[in-house]
């Protein structure tokens, strides 16, 4: 299921401790009996747990933060409202916008892109791909283009079927950092969710 991919030549991201030092996939699933339903438990392919996002179902702007396991917040995603295309930003906990991914138009797939600024005030610009249904997704350096991850959707299972939690597969090359990968990923459920 997960496909290769080549190092980034250099640190890519905003949060040094989470660069993936091997490609690594990381499985993405909506929790159940979340109240929210935009609640996910985050671990890797073989079960480590790595994030956890905890949605909040009385947020106008989809308020979702990302934590690590001990419970630190790392940042938070919301909807930018009255923009033609959807857009969304992460804000550190001091309220700093730190990313922000804003859709394109497109006809037969879904496209985004994310701004932030990486190491050394570098600035930097990833773009996602996805298909018509949002079950896969590549996400490309756009100064290099090199693939940097890709996103694979479960697609009618059981979850989805009855209880409409959505299942991703991220798989992040060695360099670059997974937590500013599963923001992109979270942006892509939740412009999915919109439709």
């Amino acid at each position: 299921m997960a496909q290769q991919l080549a190092p980034f030549p250099r640190s890519l991201g905003m949060f040094k401790a989470y660069h993936a030092p091997q490609p690594e996939t990381l499985v993405l699933k909506e929790k159940i009996m979340s109240l929210s339903g935009d609640s996910f438990d985050i671990k890797t392919i073989d079960g480590r747990p790595v994030f956890k996002v905890q949605g909040n179902a009385f947020s106008l702007s989809g308020r979702k933060v990302v934590m690590d396991m001990a419970g630190n917040q790392l940042f938070t995603i919301r909807k930018r409202h009255l923009r033609l295309h959807a857009t969304y930003y992460a804000e550190d906990p001091s309220e700093r916008e730190i990313l922000q991914v804003e859709g394109k138009f497109s006809f037969g797939s879904s496209k985004s892109v994310a701004t932030f600024t990486g190491e050394g005030g570098r600035r930097e610009s990833l773009f996602m791909k996805g298909d018509f249904f949002d079950r896969k997704a590549s996400i490309t350096d756009e100064a290099s283009g090199q693939v940097v991850a890709t996103i694979n959707r479960q697609f009618l299972n059981a979850r989805e079927l009855l209880g409409g939690q959505q299942t991703y597969h991220v798989t992040v090359a060695p360099n670059v950092d997974m937590a500013l990968i599963v923001a992109m990923c979270i942006c892509l459920d939740e412009r999915r969710n919109e439709k």
